[in-house]
């Protein structure tokens, strides 16, 4: 009963999101931060499930500096419906402590995580309520808010030192693959290291019905604050001028002054084939973030290397 329920991409309270549901498309993702020297490193992977129900996977390695990005089409996936654990073949392996990816000798990412603060134990996940509710067009969970990095990566032309980087990792899935249009951001890299953000949104809901929702994460040490819309009231302006959210305490504003994107692929899962060059991901955005508690600063700052995204999806 649990796995045919868990089948419809729904979880059920305490449940663990990170495990394999069986719906078309569970893509898996990492952003790798070093502040120290303003690196960043993107990883997908999405293991998708075709008209035939069997299991396929798109992998994804992309860096700044150097726009660089490498991805791959690969026949066979496995995922386990229990924790992470997944892989494609020799070409992907991970697990909740560690990353690999060989798609070519000029992308490759081998990593190591340690001093994880991942989710916290609570009854739901990023979605609230909502991750229980099943045939949702689009779930979504950050499952490692952060880690330190031990490892490197080689994308393109650049060999890339991640020692001493930070880590963050989430999932997103749904029957149909990618929304038709979303927003997204995630941030390390502020004056303070423990501090995290993340957040998606888009047109999103059951069947025909649809509503704007999106799911808003910040981490200051262990602690671990969400606002999600619905059912709380979160103001989202998400257009080329910005990514501006606030509610519950948190206010953020996103720009990426006009640099130019990441062009990231997104899977076509019925029909075993990715669209490259379709998600426009900034690497390297500004991000300020202000929390407050009871009408007091609780912390502001500023990140200059947030990952922020507005894109529009595929449906199968």
């Amino acid at each position: 009963m649990l796995a045919a329920y868990r089948r419809t991409g729904a979880d059920p309270p305490f449940g663990d999101p990170r495990g394999y549901h069986g719906v078309g498309m569970e893509g898996h993702f990492w952003r790798i931060t070093q502040p120290a020297t303003g690196a960043v490193v993107v990883a997908i992977v999405a293991v998708s499930r075709d008209a035939a129900g069997r299991p396929w996977a798109m992998a994804s390695l992309a860096a700044h500096p150097g726009g660089e990005v490498r991805s791959g089409t690969l026949p066979q996936a496995w995922a386990s419906p229990r924790g992470l654990t997944l892989g494609a073949g020799e070409a992907v392996a991970a697990d909740e402590r560690s990353l690999r990816i060989a798609l070519a000798p000029d992308a490759r990412l081998e990593v190591a995580f340690s001093d994880p603060l991942p989710w916290p134990r609570r009854a739901f996940g990023a979605l609230g309520p909502a991750q229980a509710i099943p045939g949702l067009s689009q779930y979504w969970h950050p499952w490692l808010l952060r880690a330190r990095v031990t490892g490197a990566a080689r994308i393109g032309g650049a060999e890339i030192d991640l020692d001493g980087a930070v880590a963050y990792a989430e999932k997103n899935w749904g029957a149909g693959g990618m929304p038709a249009s979303w927003w997204w951001g995630q941030a390390h890299g502020f004056d303070r290291p423990d501090a995290c953000v993340a957040f998606a949104g888009g047109r999103a809901g059951l069947g025909p019905a649809r509503v704007l929702a999106t799911a808003l994460v910040v981490a200051l040490g262990n602690e671990v604050r969400t606002v999600v819309r619905p059912p709380r009231p979160l103001s989202v302006a998400v257009d080329e001028r910005g990514w501006r959210l606030s509610g519950g305490g948190i206010e953020i504003e996103g720009h990426v002054d006009g640099v130019a994107p990441h062009l990231l692929p997104v899977p076509v899962p019925h029909e075993r084939r990715r669209l490259d060059d379709w998600a426009p991901q900034h690497l390297t955005g500004t991000l300020r973030l202000r929390v407050t508690r009871r009408g007091r600063t609780q912390y502001e700052g500023t990140s200059h290397l947030a990952g922020l995204e507005l894109g529009r999806g595929h449906q199968a």
